[in-house]
């Protein structure tokens, strides 16, 4: 019986290891910063398998992180924060310059290129539970290859 209950009891963290993520993050990268400069922005692209809505986002690498979007009005560059924004299952969202982002303020340290910087993307599902996705981030001078910008 005690070895029945030990085998239950290793299997649960498999079990919880296995559950999928629930965002398929492709090409995540940052911006590094310039002396003086206490703020940078996030980029990735999220495709959600299931309805999902992101809620934000944390970092230890930065006091605040917010969602941000840059769109043209008229002729000048706006830039606004949006609370939350909806996922569809299969439908890519791209966060990008010049479009939605992660604006990422009261840096902790600099942002070097070649480093990277650990983010928690918040989520909550359809039945209105929250979900975490841990994203490593790497910090460079411009995006990777094939980045939906």
């Amino acid at each position: 019986m005690k070895s029945l209950i030990a085998t239950l009891l290793l299997s649960v963290p498999i079990v919880a290891a296995a559950q999928a993520a629930p965002v398929k993050v492709e090409r995540p990268w940052a911006r590094p910063i310039v002396q003086g400069q206490d703020a940078t922005g996030a980029y990735m692209t999220l495709t959600a398998s299931e309805p999902l809505t992101l809620l934000g986002a944390a970092t230890p690498a930065a006091g605040i992180v917010e969602i941000h979007q840059m769109k043209m009005v008229g002729d000048v560059m706006k830039m606004s924060a949006a609370d939350t924004l909806p996922l569809k299952p299969g439908a890519p969202l791209h966060f990008a310059p010049n479009g939605y982002h992660f604006m990422l303020m009261d840096l902790k340290a600099p942002f070097r290129a070649g480093s990277s910087i650990r983010m928690t993307l918040r989520f909550r599902d359809a039945k209105g539970a929250e979900r975490t996705q841990e994203v490593t981030v790497p910090v460079a001078p411009a995006a990777p290859a094939g980045h939906g910008n």
